[in-house]
């Protein structure tokens, strides 16, 4: 399996993501009335509306996993030299720096012989994120990210969920469960994703939140080695570097 792929080529990369503000009611007044209209979208979908009435603010929360109403706060990427993972985060609350210091990386990528990059459930969520984030921060979107004009056989966006389903496109796929199914470490044994909103804008513990983002590069790194029949890295074999824009 991924026979065709050299695992030295590939970037790994996880993003965290936040509402853009810490309530409901911080929003400006013409978010907040956009964001009525998704709340109602959201509460009419929700296995639980038949039950209880959820309010704008009861389902705020859930803000941060859509790029017109949430931000970037981290970026963790990897990549593997001579048996070692090289962890880089980027991390802040000035998103558009981190988006900037994140692009410089991309831009460089066929020098450092990056080809592909690879995230876990990217194609749904951390690839299209990126880009969204990008042009509403009014950057350019770097080559390897774009999918502008390219044909599916050029795409060069690898998902270990995706790669998991091997056609079957019935459910998804946790890396949490897969991190078990392979005997990996799991990288939920502190906080999960449900918990960044609240870890970052009321214990404003950014520190914690790219801990937890860099656990996720672990692990799809080390899925992917799984994938094709390679050994983990080991936790002596990991080198960790963060870049801190403007943090609390």
């Amino acid at each position: 399996m991924l026979e065709n792929y050299t695992i030295e080529n590939i970037l790994f990369l996880d993003i965290e993501t936040v509402p853009q503000y810490s309530s409901h009611d911080q929003l400006p007044l013409n978010f907040a009335s956009l964001w009525e209209k998704k709340a109602g979208q959201l509460s009419r979908i929700d296995k639980f509306s038949s039950d209880m009435a959820l309010s704008p603010d009861d389902v705020y929360e859930r803000a941060g996993i859509y790029a017109e109403f949430g931000k970037i706060v981290c970026i963790s990427t990897g990549v593997i030299r001579n048996g070692t993972l090289w962890i880089t985060s980027f991390y802040g609350d000035d998103e558009k720096e981190l988006l900037v210091g994140f692009s410089d990386l991309l831009h460089k990528a066929p020098e450092k012989n990056i080809r592909y990059l690879c995230a876990h459930n990217g194609r749904e969520f951390d690839y299209p994120y990126l880009i969204r984030r990008m042009l509403i921060n009014r950057l350019g979107v770097p080559a390897i990210l774009d999918l502008s004009g390219k044909k599916p056989w050029e795409i060069n966006h690898l998902d270990t969920m995706e790669l998991w389903k091997f056609g079957d496109y019935k459910s998804y796929t946790s890396l949490e469960l897969l991190s078990a199914v392979f005997g990996l470490p799991t990288p939920k044994d502190d906080i999960r994703g449900s918990d960044v909103a609240r870890v970052y804008w009321q214990e404003h513990d950014l520190s914690r939140i790219v801990t937890y983002c860099q656990k996720d590069v672990i692990t799809i790194a080390n899925l992917l080695l799984c994938f094709k029949g390679k050994p983990m890295i080991s936790e002596e074999a990991i080198q960790i570097y963060s870049v801190n824009f403007a943090g609390k």
